[in-house]
């Protein structure tokens, strides 16, 4: 997906996600929901409010552009399966630093919500939790739920900035933090990876 430039006045915007076309009858610019693509540019977010270990920060993709990014989205603070899988990505968080791959997570909450229950109920978290309160970030990844809280997506964003990677599930079921490693590891061969393919196994040649 490319960026777009962004709206002219926008009302408490802080990212940069949004296309603009011209309305095919009116002639004015218009806002449009654009999709995201696999093997193009994911949508750009700056200066995002974000919880990380004790303290307030503020998150851009610009910030880990010679990085690999592993982008997850959660419903909500206070619920009961998001933390298996918030816990997973922590425990599993060094694995991903060996693939020189960052995480990043999201929901709609705001900061103050996440630094109450990440302080509460999940103080071994060290990676970034993304505030998205004006649902910006969630609308330009199409995992905005019409309740307003993040569908459970996972994105997967290479150094360049391309999109790679994504899966969407229902909010009833928790992922797997594993093979989203997996997958990470399978992209970074460069080469085509076969079904249940593991780092070390042989590929099908280059891609």
């Amino acid at each position: 997906m490319l960026r777009g430039p962004a709206p002219p006045h926008p009302v408490g915007a802080r990212y940069c996600c949004t296309a603009r076309l011209r309305g095919p009858q009116s002639g004015h610019p218009s806002q449009i929901k654009t999709m995201v693509k696999i093997g193009e540019k994911a949508p750009d977010f700056s200066k995002v409010k974000a919880y990380r270990n004790g303290r307030f920060v503020d998150i851009s993709l610009h910030d880990y552009k010679r990085k690999w990014v592993v982008l997850f989205f959660y419903p909500r603070d206070f619920t009961f399966v998001c933390p298996t899988e918030i816990r997973e990505f922590s425990r599993l968080e060094h694995e991903f630093e060996k693939c020189h791959a960052v995480i990043l997570a999201a929901s709609t909450d705001s900061e103050y919500s996440h630094k109450a229950w990440f302080e509460k109920d999940l103080p071994e978290v060290e990676y970034p939790i993304l505030a998205d309160t004006t649902q910006e970030l969630s609308r330009a990844y199409n995992v905005l739920g019409a309740d307003g809280a993040s569908q459970r997506g996972t994105f997967i964003i290479d150094p360049e900035g391309v999109l790679r990677w994504m899966v969407i599930s229902d909010n009833s079921v928790g992922r797997s933090v594993k093979e989203v490693h997996r997958s990470l590891q399978a992209l970074q061969t460069g080469e085509l990876c076969p079904v249940e393919w593991e780092a070390g196994a042989k590929t099908l040649g280059k891609a």
